[in-house]
């Protein structure tokens, strides 16, 4: 199974400071500036191990939480927020206007000094096109130098012809049926022609940080069998459907009580079907 650490082949590049006007600006402009401080922050702390580790990652889920909540405060007073680092309340259910944030997705790949992390910053709205709708997001990967949104989406990378397709699944929990999914899958792709080297899995930490490696054309699915949260899922699910990527399976809800997400199957539309064929949500 590969992991998929190394710095990035492909690494859009950040504008400079402008003031934003837009949602989908707004969730950027967040979401890079708090993946900027995440990383000054590590390099600041010094060398880091078994003991003082827990100190920097608590120190990071803090930070990203505080600059995010002063900045939507600022800039979007009148919205509710639902944050993994801050209470939850029910009020959020009636509000019109929900930012979904994960300040710190992967806070033990931060800890261990990875670069598979991410920032999450997504707005669902009430008057979106689809009952709990994500949009405007931004997803950063500050690590990699990579940021995606919903407002500056391009299509899918074509498929590699010099490697095996993969399947991005969590490093700690891989999915029940792994196996079996991808050899059955793996002999319908070669049996079309689609992927003559099959498909395998690839471990990635932080959600946001796997479906960077799908919209990067790195791999070319995102499987997860469930147990996500709201801000787990909320800015990468819709940062990858606005690229272009599939979504099988249930529908993805958000702004619900509890703030669950999952199972999900995200894909490179030219293998959804195959996919969809062989797996079981």
């Amino acid at each position: 199974m590969t992991d998929l650490t190394t710095p990035a082949d492909r690494q859009p590049s950040r504008p400079g400071p402008s003031t934003p006007v837009t949602d989908a600006a707004l969730a950027t402009a967040i979401a890079r500036a708090v993946g900027r401080a995440l990383l000054e922050l590590r390099e600041a702390f010094g060398p880091v191990d078994d003991r003082n580790r827990r100190r920097l990652k608590d120190a990071g889920d803090a930070h990203a939480q505080a600059m995010i909540a002063e900045r939507l405060a600022a800039a979007r007073p009148g919205d509710a927020v639902l944050s993994e680092e801050a209470a939850d309340s029910a009020a959020r259910l009636s509000a019109d206007r929900v930012w979904i944030i994960d300040p710190l997705d992967g806070t033990s790949e931060f800890g261990q000094g990875r670069a598979d992390f991410a920032v999450h910053v997504a707005l669902w709205r009430r008057d979106a096109a689809a009952d709990g709708a994500i949009s405007d997001a931004a997803v950063d990967v500050p690590a990699l130098g990579e940021t995606w949104r919903t407002d500056r989406a391009g299509g899918p990378a074509p498929l590699p012809a010099d490697r095996a397709l993969r399947v991005v699944v969590s490093r700690s929990r891989p999915p029940a049926g792994l196996d079996a999914l991808l050899a059955a899958a793996s002999a319908d792709l070669r049996a079309q022609g689609v992927a003559p080297l099959g498909i395998e899995a690839a471990n990635v930490g932080s959600v946001g940080a796997k479906l960077g490696e799908v919209m990067a054309g790195r791999a070319e699915a995102y499987l997860h069998p469930g147990g996500l949260n709201e801000w787990d899922l909320a800015a990468p699910h819709a940062c990858a459907l606005a690229n272009g990527y599939v979504a099988l399976g249930p529908v993805q809800p958000f702004n619900r009580m509890p703030p669950t997400a999952g199972p999900v199957l995200i894909a490179h539309p030219a293998i959804a079907g195959v996919l969809a064929r062989h797996w079981r949500a």
